[in-house]
């Protein structure tokens, strides 16, 4: 449980009152990305307040009848949820940037040049963000950003998302030890082990992970899989 002293507030308008909670900054945000996090770690107290800096507590009464509860807790969490989170210009920065990362890697792994057919690297992405000006979210989750962010970049990068439809042969030898491997890398369409113990399939993977797809693979079978790229989508 954080204390009192270095907790930040988290704050909800709601049935036209203002409900706030003091809870730990890092915990509040995994929160509200989705993670799944012990509340008796994230809050300072259970102690629910219509404005904490002077210390003045919502009512019990007005609580269970906005919050539809009597735990404290769950008042707590829908509080995080929907509200918003108070938290330093460098927490903030922090948070940006480790949501930027993840965004250029979904882009660099789903991407590719259309001329080339070859993912851009992620330095290249990171300038197309600067030359766009482009603003990330720091609490909106990744996939929900790339489609707009993949819009804006596209004007001053030429980039667009694809699938590529993969066969693969793998032979006896190989067989047991590659599977899982790639299994791994995205979605089987076909899975299909031989009398003879070899396995033959084909997978469905982003254009950018390609290359590492077939780096993996003739590494596992030391370069005896007959592997081949059947369709782009």
């Amino acid at each position: 449980m954080v204390s009192v002293d270095k907790a930040v507030i988290a704050r909800l308008k709601k049935g036209g009152s203002n409900f706030e909670v003091l809870v730990d900054c890092d915990l509040a945000v995994a929160l509200k990305e989705g993670k799944s996090v012990d509340m008796t770690e994230v809050l300072a107290s259970e102690d629910i307040f219509a404005d904490s800096k002077k210390g003045l507590k919502a009512s019990e009464n007005q609580v269970k009848q906005i919050f539809d509860t009597d735990n404290p807790a769950e008042a707590a969490k829908e509080i995080i949820l929907k509200g918003d989170v108070q938290i330093t210009a460098e927490h903030k920065a922090k948070l940006v940037e480790e949501k930027r990362k993840q965004i250029v890697n979904n882009i660099h792994v789903n991407g590719v040049n259309p001329k080339t057919s070859l993912p851009h690297p992620p330095s290249v992405i990171e300038s197309a963000f600067e030359e766009a000006k482009i603003h990330v979210n720091e609490f909106e989750p990744v996939e929900r950003q790339v489609q707009q962010i993949l819009k804006k970049i596209q004007a001053v990068l030429p980039i667009r998302f694809e699938t590529k439809e993969i066969s693969i042969h793998v032979p006896t030898a190989y067989a047991n030890k590659t599977f899982p491997a790639i299994k791994g890398f995205g979605n089987l369409t076909k899975n299909e082990w031989q009398n003879d113990g070899s396995w033959n399939g084909v997978i469905e993977l982003p254009a950018g992970m390609q290359d590492d797809f077939f780096d993996k693979v003739n590494e596992l079978t030391q370069g005896n899989a007959t592997i081949e790229v059947t369709k782009t989508k």
